[in-house]
């Protein structure tokens, strides 16, 4: 074969072989004989084989879990709790060469922030405010992960499994709790229609045509039973005489 051409060959086979694409949302650091050189910009990318390498870095929010860890809260009920992180790296450079593989480092940074925090406050306080908790974890993982150049987005508790014990005792408890205003809102109501009758009572007192229309009106609802037989002990008439001789008595 040709010399030239075998030289045109080798050297072509180089060229491709260096050739790299750093999609928008990675960073590449390229190493020279190990050691750091700079970091590489989205785009159409040559090194040089074997002499050069490189490591991608994803820039995106990454998310990880935190597996179900055993807590026991300061009123001593055991509980696992599990959560998720969020983070985004915003310095290569360091995210790659101050921390070796910086998904686990964190990994294990939450599950130790989450057993610190929740282990410090009652079972009551993780439950109702766990909006406030994840935030406690995230301010433990940001002081380390921030010398590593990367940001804790948020951290958010996903779920909490008790005891079956404690589950009875709890459902019970809100049992109570929903019965107790059940009477409370029907204590009140019977306060409210006690006061409307009271007061429908005393406009019927001040006018004889009130009582009179009142009677009709409960005659009319049991003659709606046509097998209703309606017997009046006195004349109906007596009711408005009765009135109009209190008034005059009332004068007098």
């Amino acid at each position: 074969m040709n010399p030239t051409y075998l030289l045109i060959i080798i050297f072509s086979l180089i060229l491709l072989a260096g050739i790299r694409i750093v999609f928008e949302y990675k960073r590449a650091l390229k190493f020279r004989f190990g050691k750091y050189v700079k970091t590489l910009n989205p785009g159409f990318r040559w090194v040089i084989p074997i002499v050069e390498t490189i490591q991608v870095v994803d820039i995106r929010v990454i998310t990880i879990n935190i597996i179900s860890q055993e807590v026991m809260t300061e009123d001593n009920v055991p509980c696992s709790i599990d959560g998720v992180v969020f983070f985004k790296i915003y310095d290569p450079e360091k995210a790659v060469l101050e921390v070796e593989e910086f998904t686990f480092a964190i990994t294990q940074l939450s599950q130790a922030a989450l057993r610190d925090v929740c282990g410090k406050v009652e079972l009551d306080t993780i439950l109702s405010n766990r909006e406030e908790m994840g935030k406690n974890i995230k301010s433990i993982v940001e002081n380390e992960t921030h010398q590593w150049g990367i940001e804790i987005i948020d951290v958010k508790i996903k779920d909490i499994q008790l005891p079956e014990n404690m589950k009875r005792m709890m459902a019970n408890q809100a049992e109570a709790e929903r019965s107790r205003r059940a009477r409370i809102i029907l204590a009140q109501a019977e306060e409210q229609a006690a006061g409307k009758l009271l007061e429908a009572g005393r406009q019927i007192d001040k006018s004889p045509s009130a009582i009179k229309l009142r009677l009709y009106q409960t005659l009319s609802n049991i003659a709606a039973e046509k097998n209703s037989t309606i017997l009046f002990p006195f004349p109906e008439e007596v009711l408005p005489r009765r009135a109009k001789g209190e008034k005059k008595s009332k004068k007098k």
